[in-house]
């Protein structure tokens, strides 16, 4: 008959309460066998820090100054590399990038932040003080990245040492009193005790526990030590290497990343050098000589556009055809590229990630000549490819007088127009259906000459004159391809020719950590599942005659944290092994010799599903 023992809890630190309240000699021997149950670092008192009597004289006032010293730096290094302190600066640092988040940054577009500066006079400066314009370059993001590194570090190194020697170690003995642990269960067996510890050890390692027979002295006698779910703290460990990975993977990233745009019209090309960017920016210790050398050219840009029903405008298909070719004499390549597909030339990506149209216009003075002929690239303002953008001419017109002018046009460009008198000057739809291209006129200096930077697309009228129609107003005129603008005056034309171009924006980029950040990244949720979802847990058995000359089977378990699990799987293991060293006979029913309990009782957990 199986005998049932009073259930008891175990505390963290391993040690066993009965009714809340714990006997000195069942404390201590259990503290062995439930100690390592995790890697966390056991935090003791170090000797020379702190205390200790302050002896006379200057030596003595040394003596104490250093020991004094050598304890707060001791104390502030154990409390960097804890865990709470790590999750602090964790979460401190998921804090710190809210305001990146939300305030225009530096590094990302200057002319947001400028604008953000003209439009809040009185947060700018606030702002500005606390770096929140440069938030992942800022002194205090820095801090908290390199304190939450120092802490990772620090954390792990001991820890990592500690689960080897784990590992390389045999499983801890067994207590003395195996009731006090949360799953018990005992039996009397005819078996004798080299069989059951025999066939415990088949049984546990069959199960995928790391099983030992130890012995230990005293009328306790041997027992079959297991222990199972080392990946646990493997995983615990894991995922926070994998921190480390993702923070250097993001340091390295930011140092010595490149990124820039360039906009490219149908039939030209790019060189990847500096001077070729319309914008760049880089990390502090990315030299420009590292970029890589490749150039591509737009051949084509293709695009569809759903017709019907209510997605109707929506975009089906986006895609540049490019011939690019590595180094400076590498043969040429053909390739597509297309959103979220870029293009990868020797560890740098092209990505596309816009596209609009390039009117072809054609400029000439009173005298017929060609002063001016390009494929001009306008910015869309909506999703339907309505444009905007500026004409300039620079150099080459002569006014009717022969002096030297420069032209301006401010240009609005419409792929399917709505027709005249139908509404306003807006696209209905984003493809060539029915293009039109609306020009004003001006004449006079675009302001160029200046040294001021200026906006490409749009135009400077403050030193210019406009050109005026047959009633005194600003020339404007609606123009399909094929047909020209005249200038009053004989001061010349603009047509508007039948060639129109598309242009696509790209953007290219070199992230030398952007594959260990993805690495780091799933490593961690890996380690993460392994470690809430792997329990670590200890299982004895102990085979020891009675009094009477009969087996007594005892078999109990550790888990770091209760859990149902537990109870289930020692009364699984029990079943088993009761099947190999069966319950004896019960002294107290002799009328039923062969009488046995099939299944041995187990104690579950408190608190436990029963």
């Amino acid at each position: 008959m199986s005998d049932t023992k009073t259930n008891t809890t175990a505390t963290d630190d391993g040690k066993a309460t009965d009714d809340g309240k714990a006997t000195d000699e069942g404390s201590q021997d259990l503290g062995a066998a439930g100690a390592q149950l995790s890697t966390a670092p056991v935090d003791r008192a170090m000797p020379g820090s702190f205390g200790g009597k302050r002896a006379p004289g200057a030596a003595g006032w040394l003596v104490w100054s250093g020991r004094e010293a050598v304890g707060w730096v001791r104390w502030m290094w154990r409390q960097l590399t804890s865990m709470r302190v790590a999750l602090l600066l964790l979460l401190l640092l998921s804090l710190g990038a809210i305001p990146g988040s939300l305030i225009p940054q530096t590094s990302i577009d200057e002319l947001k932040v400028a604008d953000f500066k003209k439009a809040h006079t009185t947060l700018a400066p606030i702002y500005e003080k606390f770096q929140l314009f440069d938030v992942y370059s800022s002194v205090w993001f820095s801090a908290i990245y390199i304190l939450l590194f120092v802490s990772l570090i620090g954390c792990i190194v001991p820890r990592t040492w500690q689960f080897i020697g784990q590992l390389r170690g045999r499983p801890p003995g067994a207590p003395k009193r195996l009731d006090r642990l949360p799953a018990y269960t005992t039996w009397r067996t005819d078996a004798e005790p080299e069989q059951v510890h025999e066939a415990a050890l088949t049984l546990l390692k069959g199960r995928r526990f790391r099983a030992d027979l130890t012995s230990r002295q005293g009328a306790a006698g041997a027992s079959v030590a297991a222990e199972k779910g080392y990946l646990r703290e493997a995983g615990n460990l894991f995922f926070h290497i994998s921190l480390i990975v993702l923070l250097v993977a993001f340091a390295v990233g930011a140092l010595f990343k490149s990124e820039g745009g360039k906009l490219v019209v149908q039939g030209d090309g790019f060189s990847n050098t500096l001077t070729q960017y319309d914008n760049f920016k880089s990390g502090s210790l990315f030299d420009t000589d590292e970029l890589a050398p490749f150039s591509f050219r737009l051949d084509s840009f293709e695009s569809s556009f759903e017709r019907k029903g209510p997605e109707k405008g929506t975009a089906r298909t986006y895609r540049a055809n490019v011939t690019y070719s590595e180094g400076a004499d590498g043969p040429e390549k053909k390739q597509a590229i297309e959103v979220n597909k870029p293009l990868e030339v020797d560890g740098s990506k092209v990505y596309l990630i816009g596209q609009g149209y390039a009117p072809t216009v054609t400029v000439r003075d009173g005298k017929g000549k060609v002063v001016y002929k390009a494929s001009v690239p306008l910015l869309p303002i909506d999703s339907n490819g309505t444009a905007t953008g500026a004409i300039k001419v620079l150099d080459g017109y002569r006014d009717k007088n022969g002096k030297k002018e420069q032209l301006g046009f401010n240009a609005f460009f419409v792929p399917t127009f709505a027709g005249s008198g139908q509404g306003n000057m807006f696209s209905q739809f984003p493809a060539l259906d029915y293009p039109v291209l609306a020009l004003s006129a001006y004449h006079g200096s675009l302001g160029v000459d200046s040294g001021l930077p200026q906006n490409v697309y749009q135009l400077d009228t403050s030193k210019m004159t406009k050109f005026e129609d047959s009633k005194g107003e600003l020339l404007k005129q609606r123009i399909r391809p094929g047909e020209t603008m005249k200038l009053p005056g004989g001061a010349g034309s603009i047509t508007f020719e039948k060639d129109i171009k598309r242009w696509a924006t790209f953007q290219i980029s070199q992230q030398p950590g952007s594959m260990w950040a993805l690495v780091g990244a799933v490593s961690a949720i890996v380690g993460l599942a392994m470690s809430l979802f792997i329990q670590r847990r200890r299982v004895w058995v102990r085979a020891v005659p009675g009094a009477d000359g009969v087996t007594v089977v005892e078999m109990a378990g550790l888990g770091r944290s209760e859990s149902a699990k537990l109870p289930e799987e020692l009364a699984d293991l029990a079943a088993h092994l009761h099947e190999q060293a069966p319950s004896a006979p019960d002294p107290a029913d002799p009328a039923d010799p062969d009488h046995s309990d099939p299944t041995p009782d187990v104690v579950p957990a408190e608190g436990a599903e029963k």
